[in-house]
């Protein structure tokens, strides 16, 4: 990385789950805290200081229809934001090229906050749409499945709230607004279905291993996630 970092580069980290970034300069007793799912050996964040990220959290769907072919499905919003909340002319800038290119994008003061609405779905309707093999509607219209998946936002809300996070919405409204988008399939069983690798550690290991640092029992989310990553291994072998 470091031939293409001058002095005033800024890296946006794009990705989903808890970031690699999330703790540096959080404060309190969590700063500086590494989770090895998201950065192993801190080889990440001794390659790119704190001072040079601008997060983001992506807000549409897309699938791979063919090799370097990419079709879009729904939504056009890129959220950015400083990680210590203050408006930024780099995130100002960064916002203008993206609008100019179609997209929204809001610069967000609260982005640790919202990571964590995002984090709510990624950790639970993911999992359980690779083991169900279910789109977001008929993994939330099933009463057994929706209280699973229910089940696992609350353990995910109760690791935001050990860490000070108020999220600006509730698990029903993240519910609600899953089951809006109708069939599609999650991001996870599409890369399960295609044989390729899924975002297993990202999604939902590093939530679970956040848990166990921060003192929260996550025993729905763990189970899933265990649940999972077996699917993961049979299916790799069985491809072998």
């Amino acid at each position: 990385m470091k031939p293409v970092l001058g002095p005033d580069t800024t890296v946006v980290s794009t990705q989903n789950g808890i970031p690699w970034w999330y703790f540096q300069g959080f404060g309190g007793q969590w700063d500086g805290l590494r989770l090895e799912r998201m950065d192993p050996k801190g080889v990440i964040s001794a390659a790119i200081e704190a001072r040079r990220v601008v997060g983001s959290i992506v807000y549409f769907s897309t699938e791979i229809t063919a090799p370097g072919v990419i079709q879009h499905i729904e939504g056009n919003r890129i959220s950015i934001g400083e990680p210590g909340g203050e408006r930024s002319d780099r995130c100002r800038r960064i916002a203008e090229a993206l609008v100019a290119s179609g997209l929204r994008c809001p610069i967000t003061t609260h982005l640790r906050q919202e990571i964590w609405v995002k984090v709510l779905g990624n950790a639970s309707l993911n999992p359980v749409s690779a083991l169900t093999r279910a789109t977001l509607g008929q993994m939330l219209r099933d009463p057994g499945v929706s209280q699973v998946i229910r089940n696992i936002m609350q353990e995910v809300e109760a690791v935001s709230h050990k860490l000070g996070m108020e999220l600006p919405i509730s698990i029903d409204q993240r519910m609600a607004g899953a089951e809006k988008v109708g069939e599609h399939r999650t991001s996870m069983l599409q890369d399960l279905e295609a044989g390729r690798p899924m975002e297993l550690e990202a999604l939902v290991g590093s939530v679970v291993e956040l848990g166990e640092k921060v003192g929260v029992p996550m025993p729905h989310t763990r189970a899933v996630y265990s649940c999972v990553k077996l699917l993961a291994q049979s299916r790799d072998s069985a491809g072998r």
